[in-house]
């Protein structure tokens, strides 16, 4: 009896003892590998104004760090259930470990049983745009077009460009129109020929301040399609965001300068760069002649009234006119076909057609450029800010109808049917190229996803009218939404129009 009481009382103990242990309360760690909170807290990372948190969707860690912090030496705070982190193969601690968030890191989450997950962290230092530092001496404000300012410019290329150390430059104010906005376009001058942002060196660099443009592009399409075309040069222009003396001053849109160079519009010793221009709108020191139809300013080379180089520019494109306007305009021999490289006409009418660029018709900004022995070519593209629709002024407003057509010159070349059809078979190259141009203002509206809205913090543009929009709209999607649906209204127009010529 004994025997059977004592293996009673031990299956019992032990029954109790294994209850005991199941209701203890305490469940056993389950490890995964998951991130669920990542953060920059201001006690870990001094440069910070307040505590900033990224947002995790799926694999995907996002978020933004403001202009000022040194990005390259920032301490994530972070919860996951795993057994460890690790970046680049380094065990990552959270509000420890310091890393580089300028570039996109890989943050892998692993378990004692071997499963591991993986984080791609991609964190926007301010907007994701390179950031020009400018420095007046003195700390000037750059309100004269006529007179440089001294100073001094840093750039923080981010995550596309190399950072640039302070150097000497000079600044002004530029344009005409554009000028008269509170955010001023500027042209800088290094001593010596530098690269900026990626682009080959000069010296020359302007600043397109794109204020009426609340879209921020026109002008990048523009030269986009001028990289589709047979020009033989169009500009190349990178967005940046532009302080000035230590205060932000918006976005800009940092471009190459038409001017002759062995980079830009390649003249040689002998070559022209000439615009068709206004009076009112020449600098003291312009030279500039008259045909019947146009003013034509001599940007290039300096020259003097009544020197052979002079004389030349003009008696060629007097020639040229009366060729086109005078009864054998048409023959292939001694019409306007001896004169002019037909192709790049061509090119230079479609685009600046197609965007109905209120300029191209007869005011400014058409450049043309000739060597002396060749043929004139029209061309660099310049100044698009007022295309796309972007006009409240004149027709220019509404995708339907001709303009550049209209053109004193190519209004006489359509008379013309071999050129028309030249024209109409150029056309649908660009028509067939219609798809990369909207994906271009896509790509560009994402490109600014944030540089929009401060740019837009700082100058309180949308939602308002600026001379000389049209139409006004509360978001930066919706102008870019504007453009497209004007764009390819424009597109199936031209298309049409073409067609029954």
């Amino acid at each position: 009896m004994k025997k059977y009481w004592s293996l009673f009382m031990t299956v019992a103990i032990m029954a109790l003892n294994s209850c005991s242990d199941d209701s203890s309360g305490i469940e056993p760690e389950v490890q995964s590998t998951e991130i669920t909170r990542f953060s920059f807290l201001k006690s870990d990372n001094p440069g910070l104004d307040k505590d900033r948190y990224a947002t995790i969707e799926n694999e995907l860690i996002t978020g933004r760090l403001p202009l000022g912090v040194n990005i390259e030496k920032m301490v994530a705070s972070f919860d996951h259930n795993g057994a460890e982190v690790r970046v680049n193969n380094n065990i990552q601690i959270s509000g420890e470990s310091e890393n580089d968030f300028m570039h996109i890191l890989n943050y892998q989450v692993s378990t004692d049983d071997g499963k591991s997950g993986q984080y791609e962290v991609d964190m926007t230092y301010f907007t994701g745009l390179p950031v020009i530092y400018l420095e007046t001496v003195g700390g000037s404000d750059i309100d004269s077009k006529e007179d440089y300012f001294e100073g001094s410019i840093s750039l923080e290329g981010g995550r596309y460009h190399t950072d640039v150390s302070s150097m000497e430059m000079k600044i002004r104010g530029r344009g005409n129109s554009t000028w008269m906005h509170p955010k001023k376009p500027f042209q800088m001058k290094f001593p010596e020929k530098t690269e900026m942002l990626g682009m080959p060196a000069d010296k020359k660099w302007i600043f397109l301040a794109e204020y009426s443009d609340k879209s921020l592009i026109r002008n990048k399409i523009a030269f986009d399609m001028g990289h589709l075309s047979s020009l033989d040069y169009t500009p190349h222009s990178v967005f940046a965001e532009v302080m000035i003396n230590g205060k932000y001053n918006g976005t800009y849109n940092i471009s190459q300068k038409v001017e002759e160079s062995d980079n830009r519009v390649v003249l040689g010793d002998t070559g022209y760069l000439l615009e068709i221009d206004q009076l009112e709108r020449l600098d003291p020191d312009d030279v500039y002649f008259r045909t019947d139809k146009f003013l034509i300013n001599i940007k290039e080379p300096d020259t003097e009234y009544n020197s052979d180089t002079y004389n030349y520019a003009r008696d060629l494109i007097n020639e040229f006119e009366d060729a086109l306007m005078g009864p054998g305009f048409a023959d292939p021999v001694s019409g306007y076909a001896k004169y002019i490289d037909v192709d790049s006409f061509i090119d230079w009418y479609l685009i600046s057609e197609i965007v109905k660029n209120q300029d191209s018709k007869s005011f400014s900004s058409i450049f043309l450029n000739v060597i002396p022995g060749e043929k004139i070519k029209m061309g660099p593209l310049w100044d698009f800010d007022l295309a796309f629709g972007n006009v409240d002024y004149s027709e220019c407003e509404y995708p339907t109808g001709f303009w550049v057509k209209d053109h004193d010159w190519y209004a006489r070349l359509f008379e013309d049917q071999e050129f028309v059809e030249k024209v109409k078979t150029r056309f649908q190259y660009y028509r067939e190229n219609q798809d990369f141009i909207l994906d271009k203002m896509d790509s560009y509206a994402t490109q600014l996803k944030w540089s929009q809205y401060e740019n837009d913090e700082k100058w309180d543009l949308f939602g308002r009218y600026v001379w000389p929009n049209p139409v006004v709209y509360n978001t930066h999607q919706a102008e870019i939404n504007h453009l497209k649906s004007w764009y390819k209204q424009r597109m199936d127009w031209l298309d049409a129009a073409y067609k029954e010529m």
